[in-house]
């Protein structure tokens, strides 16, 4: 056994009266001792070693770089997976007013989208119960009422040509350009 060393053993003990040596605690009779194996800590690698807590925060909560990392990766898994449930969202959000709109496009021209054809016209029935001299009128009216529109849709074609000049000679009289 090595003793105190030479230096040491000069210096004489003094007793303060201001120390007070700790005294053993009393237990209380519900004690129970501890169990002799205990579950792995929480700050032990699988090997039983404790992993170093190098990184210390201002509160006091210490942190070793792994279980940083494994935080920020879950983080960022989370965020991820809240990224996708939301883009999810807005696609159903997206396709279900595009169906309202289509339905009702559908509601007010029954047909009209299920068709390459983009003429509505409407398709004349021939009743085969009406005498043919009511068909001859009708069909002869009707022939009338669609030589009307033909001539009131070339009347439409027809490019109106402008009297703006006309009118402001009118309105400002006739100017001669002199040449000179």
């Amino acid at each position: 056994m090595i003793g105190p060393h030479p230096l040491l053993a000069q210096i004489p003990l003094t007793v303060s009266p201001f120390i007070k040596l700790p005294s053993a605690p009393t237990l209380p009779y519900t004690y129970k001792p501890l169990p002799s194996t205990l579950p792995p800590s929480a700050t032990a690698d699988s090997n039983g070693t404790e992993r170093e807590k190098i990184v210390v925060s201002n509160s006091g909560h210490a942190a070793s770089p792994d279980d940083i990392i494994a935080s920020c990766q879950a983080l960022q898994a989370h965020i991820q997976k809240l990224q996708e449930d939301a883009q999810r969202t807005i696609r159903k959000w997206e396709n279900r007013l595009k169906e309202e709109e289509l339905a009702e496009k559908r509601r007010v021209a029954p047909g009209w989208l299920d068709r390459d054809e983009k003429i509505l016209q409407p398709t004349r029935t021939v009743d085969q119960g009406v005498a043919p001299t009511r068909n001859t009128d009708q069909s002869h009216s009707a022939n009338l009422m669609d030589q009307q529109a033909e001539e009131s849709s070339k009347m439409m074609q027809q490019p109106v040509p402008s009297r703006e000049g006309d009118e402001l000679d009118r309105a400002f009289g006739g100017m001669a350009l002199e040449q000179g």
